[in-house]
């Protein structure tokens, strides 16, 4: 089980719209995606209660990836209420992601 708490398009602009958040778009199929689910439950479980730490499956959310110009996956999207502020693609480290997440939370 994930610590990363799924988002669909229903509840995404909902779940990103106040805070800070991190949104790791993603597909059950994309071997580094896989490579990065224990890293996202990791940061997920480190910053519970400081920011948000979501996972899109843009197989099911493609609405979402298309308005938000993600061609490639796994990508990963810091928002701070509702902003867009750091993007990652590709396989990522925690260190970097932690280092975008305490800016953003400042």
């Amino acid at each position: 089980m994930s610590n990363a708490k799924a988002v669909n398009e229903q509840s995404f602009a909902q779940e990103t719209g106040s805070g800070v958040s991190l949104v790791d778009f993603w597909a059950e199929w994309c071997g580094p995606c896989r490579m990065m689910g224990p890293i996202i439950d990791q940061v997920a479980a480190e910053y519970e209660g400081k920011a948000l730490v979501a996972k899109v499956d843009v197989d099911e959310c493609q609405n979402i990836a298309v308005k938000l110009g993600v061609n490639s996956i796994p990508t990963l999207i810091v928002f701070k209420d509702g902003a867009e502020v750091k993007r990652f693609v590709g396989v990522t480290g925690k260190a970097d992601l932690a280092k975008a997440l305490d800016a953003a939370i400042g």
